[in-house]
Parts: structure tokens; sequence; C-alpha cells
């Protein structure tokens, strides 16, 4: 829904009883109520409109409490001491606690982060998930108050970080099928799977709606239409939870509370501008749909809500009693529990990964604090103790832990390898229903003279790297928190797209080539899978880089050019996690599938390019997103004009008209940056992760002609080795160890070459980047630049590394003009950061970019501190 079409006909609605509000005197009675939705085949109907609200409405549960219930927690509540309180609040990652500190501490759940497993073993057998699960439940049984905790995962789509178990497309695609029956149907089968490995707590659904497609989260989101998040909203929740009105099943999470879709720029833990009345008509609905369903759990999100020019200035959203208790738990109504996004306390201006007062005071309930757990409850005793957090601030939070546990049964139930579905490889398994959402997914873009359904006597040459890669169909949060290190034997069950052609075809006429190095002439179509590699969350960000897949991806076009124009068709099935611009792919291919993220079962992509004898339809998916006509079209609705408008979707027997497309792009992205202007917009070198066209490299003795840090983000010499660590946000750092052995470099380059990047001297800009020193440098040690060695400039940063304080985080800024007075020519510069040193040093790299003006802040260094 665009932001300019969010008016509506509130007695319409009112009519059709979406909401409910009376003519009470009193303000509370004129609230608008949101109750359960009208259904359509027995699941929530995705509305034609919906009311505009100006106010946030209560929401009315479908799970009630009863009297009885509320009972036994004053009693419960009554007998704990405020070290168990607090125990109940504290969340630690699997890694980072052993069943006895569960006992020891009372904690009251624990996590698993994406790509933690039992015993670190990425194959780990539900036998071994179970044996953790009863293991830190008998420990919580065994201590005093003897009330269980629960385990919370990540199963974002399916039991995702679970070897052998189904994987279903991402929400992006699932929002294609416009079908919150199917939503139902995977969120109970997800349930099943987290049985079967003994978690109490689903950290799902996601309820974003994605205005920006450079947001690297846009795949965890149904839609950029708040009519469809909300109907989803509704069945996600009930499929993962049952349909019990006091018993719920497996928890769900309505998360990210709140607007964490509608950040500037589409930055992940960004700043959302948005006024009151579009958080309430456009981020909020997904949770209208979820709260009445009964969700029992809510996440906070990482964004900040700012606005300036409207008077809003609630700061990260995880400190913000407005959104949390007043609005959340006042005005709508949620009576479950609040639980923070990993170590989102730390991101609380005044607060760290272990101590937060403001955010416990705003209304969180439960913290996550992987690693820094033991501190975290030190320091909340203490703020209590001291009455910066009072006691009945505690107490409502543990009251509301309470009752999510009694509700789910915990409080009652038996240990996890004796409960329904426990250990059983069945459950793991949704084969059918998978491969069902994938059919139901697919979005037929392009189809020139009817091409597709191919004939099921077909040859096909199929090429491109996402053909045979479960890794790229499958996405982030899939196994590791990124998606990426796994192949396609950590999918026994699974089926690439290949694979599924094979079934289709016999394996006789298909013939595989990943580079399109095979002669066209005499298959009768070319099947092209390109698209996207894995990401998740602020690494998928594309920043101020356009939206042309040709640049993201340059090598899939090069594929493309080698198949087309050759007089075979070329039908291009293309895997992605947002609607890139993708019209010079569009050009060179006949038919072009937009597929998504389809999980493990590629069969179901090639269910619908092949004609066969089965009872459903071909294609019915319709885009749930705008696609962009322009690559710097961005923000994108419906309202501005784009490709292919939310809705689109042709069948299997249409055409279209999408005809020849601009394939003009500009040369530097969308910030215009780049040139002997003036620039405008920050370089972003390594952000979370590498930022492309740059890679991050370590260079020594061993190799100067540079090792590429590896997917895992990781690279190792003799005398330098790099990990990822903790800056800013998880994973965001890259950890440099110097042995002091030998020389070393850790370095950010292009490896194509280098680019004109005078602008940003024009611009009095300064390298920035986030620094935790761990252990000052021992020899003398630069920091560099290079426009393609020999040519490169250099400062000497030894001072500046062991002036800076030790543990912490600080911020360097190196103004570009001392390198162009070292001799750096900024119209060659391929290397635009470097660190090197002889001797022993360590420090953890971070937010690396080239900022404009920033050499004029006070705290840049000048050129005469770096001689």
């Amino acid at each position: 829904m665009s932001r300019r079409h969010l008016s509506a006909a509130l007695a319409a609605v009112l009519a059709a009883g979406l909401i409910t509000g009376g003519a009470s005197a009193s303000p509370e009675s004129r609230r608008p109520v949101v109750g359960e939705p009208r259904t359509e085949h027995g699941c929530a109907r995705i509305e034609k409109v919906l009311p505009e609200l100006a106010e946030w409405p209560r929401v009315e549960s479908r799970v009630k409490s009863k009297p009885a219930d509320e009972r036994r927690v004053r009693d419960l509540l009554a007998g704990m001491t405020l070290a168990e309180k607090v125990g109940q609040m504290t969340q630690p990652e699997i890694g980072a606690i052993t069943p006895d500190e569960v006992r020891e501490y009372g904690i009251g759940s624990v996590l698993n982060g994406g790509g933690s497993w039992p015993n670190r073993d990425k194959h780990a057998a539900p036998e071994a998930w179970l044996a953790l699960a009863d293991a830190y439940w008998d420990a919580s049984k065994a201590s005093r108050t003897g009330i269980p905790a629960i385990w919370g995962i990540d199963a974002v789509h399916g039991n995702n970080n679970v070897y052998g178990a189904t994987v279903f497309p991402h929400n992006i695609g699932l929002g294609a099928a416009h079908d919150p029956c199917l939503i139902r149907d995977i969120g109970k089968a997800t349930a099943e799977q987290i049985r079967a490995t003994g978690q109490d707590w689903a950290f799902a659904p996601t309820l974003a709606v994605p205005l920006d497609d450079r947001w690297g989260r846009t795949y965890e989101g149904f839609s950029e239409d708040p009519r469809i998040t909300r109907a989803y909203g509704y069945e996600a929740t009930r499929g993962l939870q049952g349909n019990s009105r006091s018993r719920v099943g497996v928890l769900a999470t309505a998360k990210h509370f709140i607007g964490d879709g509608g950040t500037t720029g589409g930055k992940d833990q960004g700043v959302n501008p948005a006024s009151e009345a579009e958080m309430i008509n456009v981020h909020g609905q997904g949770y209208y749909g979820a709260l009445a369903a009964g969700a029992q759990t809510v996440m906070v999100s990482f964004n900040s809500w700012t606005n300036a020019d409207l008077g809003i200035d609630e700061g990260k959203l995880h400190g913000s009693k407005l959104a949390v208790n007043d609005i959340l738990k006042g005005k709508m109504g949620f009576d479950g529990l609040v639980v923070s996004d990993w170590n989102g306390i730390g991101q609380v201006a005044g607060c760290t990964n272990s101590s937060c007062p403001q955010a416990i005071n705003a209304g969180i309930d439960v913290v996550m604090v992987p690693n820094e757990w033991k501190a975290f409850i030190a320091n909340t005793i203490a703020q209590v103790e001291s009455g910066e957090i009072p006691l009945a601030r505690i107490d409502d939070a543990v009251t509301r832990i309470l009752r999510v546990k009694l509700r789910s049964g915990v409080l009652d139930g038996e240990k996890p390898s004796r409960r329904d579905h426990a250990g059983s490889a069945d459950a793991l398994e949704a084969r059918k229903l998978a491969r069902e959402a994938v059919r139901k997914s697919q979005v037929l873009l392009k189809n020139d003279r009817r091409v597709l359904p191919l004939s099921p006597r077909s040859k096909v040459l199929v090429v491109g790297k996402s053909a045979d890669s479960m890794q790229n169909q499958t996405g982030g949060w899939t196994l590791t928190w990124q998606g990426t290190g796994n192949t396609n034997a950590d999918f026994p069950h699974g089926t690439t797209v290949l694979g599924g052609l094979k079934e289709a075809l016999g394996e006789r006429n298909v013939v595989f080539s990943e580079t399109g190095d095979v002669d066209p002439a005499g298959f009768d179509a070319v099947i092209a899978v390109i698209g996207e590699t894995p990401y998740a969350e602020g690494v998928g960000d594309i920043g101020k880089r356009s939206l042309e897949a040709a640049k993201l991806y340059p090598n899939d076009l090069a594929v493309l050019d080698k198949v087309s124009g050759k007089g075979t068709p070329v039908v291009t099935v293309y895997v992605s996690g947002r609607p890139l611009h993708v019209n010079k792919e569009l050009n060179r291919s006949d038919a072009f599938v937009a597929a998504w993220l389809p999980g493990t079962e590629g069969g179901g992509v090639a269910d619908l390019l092949v004609r066969g004898r089965h009872t459903y339809p071909g294609y019915t998916g319709e885009l749930s997103f705008s696609w962009p006509r322009s690559a710097c079209q961005t923000p994108l609705d419906a309202g501005d004009d784009p490709l292919f408008k939310p809705g689109y979707g042709l069948r299997s027997h249409q055409t279209g008209n999408v005809g020849r497309l601009d394939e003009t792009s500009p040369e530097f992205g969308c910030s215009g940056s780049g040139g002997g202007g003036t620039a405008t917009e920050d370089l972003e070198l390594h952000v979370r992760t590498d930022v492309a066209p740059y890679r991050s490299y370590i260079g020594s003795p061993d190799n100067w002609g540079g090792t590429e840090l590896g997917p895992d983000g990781e690279a190792a010499h003799s005398s330098i080795t790099v990990v990822p660590a903790d800056v800013n946000v998880q994973g965001d750092a890259m950890k440099t160890t110097w042995t002091g052995t030998g020389p070393g470099q850790v370095y950010v380059q292009d490896p194509a070459g280098g680019s004109d990047l005078r602008g940003y001297l024009n611009a009095d800009a300064a390298l920035v980047f986030d620094v935790i020193v761990h252990q000052a440098p021992a020899a003398r040690t630069v920091v560099s630049t290079h426009c393609q060695y020999p040519c490169f400039a250099e400062v000497n940063a030894t001072t500046v590394f062991t002036g800076l304080p030790t543990g912490v985080k600080s911020t360097v800024k190196i103004p570009i003009s001392c390198f162009a007075q070292g001799g750096l020519d900024l119209e060659n510069v391929n290397t635009p950061f470097l660190v090197y040193t002889e001797g022993a040093f360590q420090a953890s790299f971070a937010n690396v970019r080239w900022v404009p003006k920033a050499a004029a802040d006070p705290d840049a260094k000048t050129c005469a501190e770096l001689t």
C-alpha cells in the first residue's frame, strides 16, 4: 500500500465488522477495537481496504486469561527472590551457558542464534537437540522455584537451523501466493518441526512492511502492502500456536516492533521517520493480525523512530517507553511478554550490552543477552536495589513471563523429549507442503511467444550459478546466520532446480553448464537460473548502490550474454530476496520467472516450467511488491510507476507485453559521488560485510597477493588472522590479530581496478572507521590507501592506535587530504583502506567508509598528527 493511498472510509469498515467502536463518552471506549478477521475459505481474508485509523486500536486477543491462571501466577511471583525474578528475565545463548548455570541462576529462557547448534555440530540430529533441551529443562526444574526454562529459535522459514528439516520459501515468496491458508499450514508444520527438536518458542513471524528494497531484510517481509501482512500475521500465529483460546502450542513472536521496514535508505537498524499515523496504518497492521490471533510474545525492533520535523524523538525503540509500554501494552492491550533482540539494549544511548535500566523501564520483559548475561543479572539486581528500576516493573515483567509459560503449557508440561513429535524425522519433513508453497509463490513476469510451459519432451540446456545450489535457493537464515558456507550435502532431503528439471524431463534431456559455455544450438530451450547469493540482516543492505542486478551480480549477465540471441529461447529463473532492476536480464530472456528464495524444494520451480499431467494449475503467483523500472527507483510503491505493480503475474497461457526495456543506469550508483564533482554520500567499504565492489583481504609474506576473507569472515596466514567480531552489532567487525612473527596487512580492495574518487577530496572527506583496540601495536603501524600498487599513500597511525582506550569502541577519522598530500592518485583508487604493521597488534575494525565533510569534524585527526 502506498503511503499516499492510506485513506479509507471508516464507516464502511465499521459496517463490514473489521473494527468496532462505540459512541461512549469514555475516550477508552471510543478507541477502535481490532478483533478476529473476517474469513474466506476458513482463513483470514485479505481485505480490499483497511480502515484509516486515527489512533492506536485496542486489539482483542483470541487467547484469554482465566482468573485461576492469574492467581497461580501471583502465587508463584510472591515466592520468588529478586535474583530469581531477574533470572527469569535473562536470555543467554546456548553456546554461552551450561545447564548447570541455568539451574544456578534460575534462567527463564535460552536461545540459539543462526549457526548455533548443539555441540557446535551443524549436522546435529534431532536426538542431540532434544538432549540439550532436556538438560536445560531438567536443570531449571531442579532450581529452587522449579520454573521450567523455555528455548527460543529463529525458525523463520521452517525450522531452518536444523539439519534435515524441510525449509519453506522465504516470506517474500509466500506473499506472492496471496494465500493465508497456506501460511497457516506452514506455521503448523513449522511448529511440528520445532517440537521434533525440543524448542518452545519461534522467533517468527516477521511483520515488517518493507518500503525500500535496498533493505537487507526485504525478503523477511510478506509484502509492501499491509493488507497482506495483517492477514498473514494472523494465520502465521494461528498455525504456530494452534486454535486453543487458553493454551497455545509453540510460542509465536510478532516482530520487530515497530517500523523496521520503513527506515531511511533501507538501512538495517536505521531510522524510521514515519509519522504516528503511518506507524498506525502501515507498520502496525501485521501486529493487529498477530495479536488478534493470540501471539504471546513481541520482539522489539533495532530501528529508531525519529522525525525532528514532527517532534518525534523516540530514538532506539529498545529504550522507547512510548512504543513498548504506552502503545503496545497500554493502548493495544498486549498482555504477553516483550523480548529484546540480540544485544539490542546495548544500542540504547547510555546503555551497554549488559546494562540498560532504560530498556527495562520502557517495558522489555525478557532481555536477549547472548554472552554477557552474568554481568546483566548483577547490574540489573543492583539497579533495582538502588531504585533505578522499580521493583514493580520487575514484577510486571515476571508476571508476563509466567503467564506466557502457563498458557504455553510449559509450567505443567513434560520435558521436551516426551512431547508430541519429539525426535520425529517425519515431523522435520514437510516436502509436499513446501513444494506446493514453491509453486504458488512463483511469479511469471514475461512469456514471449508462450515459451512456457515447456513440453515434457524438451531437451534443455541449464546454466547459471543457482541452478544446482541449495545455498542460493534457500538464502539467509538457513543452517547458518547468513545462509553462507552451505553445500548441497547439507540438505540431504532437498532438491535443486536442476534436480527438479531432471525429474520432469529425464536426465538425458538436461545438460548443465554453470558458466554457459555450451552452444545452445540443438536445444529446445535454455534455462538460466541466476540471481542473488545469501545474506541476512544488514549484510544484505545495498546502501547507496543502485538496484541494478547487472552491477550487483555481473557474472549473471555474462552467462546470459553467452546463450541469448542464438536462436534458442532463453527462460530465466531469477532467485532473489527482493525485486531488482533486471531490465538487461529481461531483454535477454524470452521468459522470466521471479522464483524468490524457494527453500529446499526446487522441484516446485520445475513443476511450472514443464507442462505435465498434474492437478495443480500453472503460474498463479502475483507480486506482493512493486518491481523497479529504473536502477535508482527506491523507495517504490504502486503509485511510483513501477515496471510491474503489485498484483502483476502472468498465467501460463499469457504472453504479456514487456517489450524492449531501457538499459541505462547510473555510473556511480545512486549517490552521484564519483568523478571530479563533490561527493555527497558515504562511500561504504565494509559495513557489517564487504560492500560491493569492495572485498576484504589479508596479506603477508605467505601471500602478498592477498587472501580474501571467506564466507565465514575468516582468513589466516602465519603472521595475521581475521575472524568476525562485534563492535556495533552482531558480527560486524574484522577482528585482526598480528602475531608479531612477521609483517601483515588487512585491507579492502576493488578487485576490478581503480575508481575516480576525486569527489571525496573535493568534499573534505575522511576515512572513517570504528575500532576496538584489544592489544596496542608493538611496532610502527600505518593506514594507507592505494591507487593500484606501487601507487599508494600512507599515514603513521601508531600513536592513533596506542592512544585509544583498550577494549572499548572508538571512531577514527583520517582526512583524505592527508593521503592526497602523500601522493595518492584519487582518480584511480582501488584500495581505499589498509592497515599494516610488523609487530604484535590486535584490533577489531568495523563500519569502514569515506565520509564527506568528516575531515572538518572536531575529532578528526590532522595530517600533522599522522607523520
